[in-house]
C-alpha cells in the first residue's frame, strides 16, 4: 500500500450502508474491494461505536468472493483453519498463513512487473512475446492449481450428498 497517501475513511452506518468520507458518497462492498485491488489505504469505522471494523468488512468481501464463481478455500481448508481457533498452534498457524500469503503476493507482483517491463523493453520480438505469454499462462495455471488445492495442499473430498 502507498504509505504517502492519506488513509481513506469509510464509515459504516447502523443501516449497514458504507459512506466514503473522501468521496462524500455511499459505496458498496465491491467499491471497497476495488480499493483493496488498487492498494489504496483505507479503514472502515463503525459510525455508532467508533470502532475500527476494517477486518470485518474484509471478511465480508471474502465471503462474497467465495460465494460467486469458484471458491478459493475448500471445505477441508476452512475446517482446518477453524480447528486452529482455540488451539495452541493458533498463533503459529496465523503467522504461517500471513507469511505465506505475503510471499505469494510479492512473487506474483514481481513476476507481473517483470513481464510488463520485458514487454515494454522489446515489444517487437514476437518470439519473446510468445514465450512471455506462455510463461504467464503457466504461472496463472500454477496459481489456480495452488488455490484449488486448498489449505496445505489438501483437496476437498468429492462425496455425493
Amino acid at each position: 500500500m502507498n504509505e504517502n497517501s492519506p488513509k481513506r475513511v469509510i464509515k459504516k452506518y447502523p443501516n449497514r450502508r458504507l459512506y466514503d468520507t473522501n468521496e462524500s458518497k455511499y459505496v458498496t462492498l465491491n467499491d471497497v474491494r476495488k480499493l483493496v485491488l488498487e492498494e489504496a489505504p483505507f479503514c472502515v469505522i463503525d459510525k455508532k461505536s467508533g470502532e475500527d471494523i476494517t477486518r470485518n468488512i474484509l471478511l465480508q468481501i471474502i465471503i462474497e468472493q467465495e460465494e460467486g464463481g469458484e471458491p478459493m478455500f475448500s471445505t477441508d481448508a476452512l475446517q482446518q483453519m477453524i480447528g486452529f481457533y482455540g488451539n495452541s498452534a493458533r498463533s503459529l498457524a496465523g503467522d504461517f498463513l500471513r507469511s505465506s500469503v505475503h510471499l505469494f503476493y510479492e512473487q506474483q507482483k514481481r513476476l507481473q512487473d517483470q513481464m510488463s517491463n520485458a514487454m515494454q523493453l522489446n515489444p517487437v520480438s514476437s518470439l519473446f512475446a510468445d514465450a512471455a505469454k506462455r510463461n504467464m499462462e503457466l504461472w496463472q495455471k500454477m496459481q489456480e492449481n495452488f488455490m484449488k488445492g486448498g489449505f496445505y495442499g489438501v483437496k476437498e473430498s468429492k462425496t455425493e450428498e
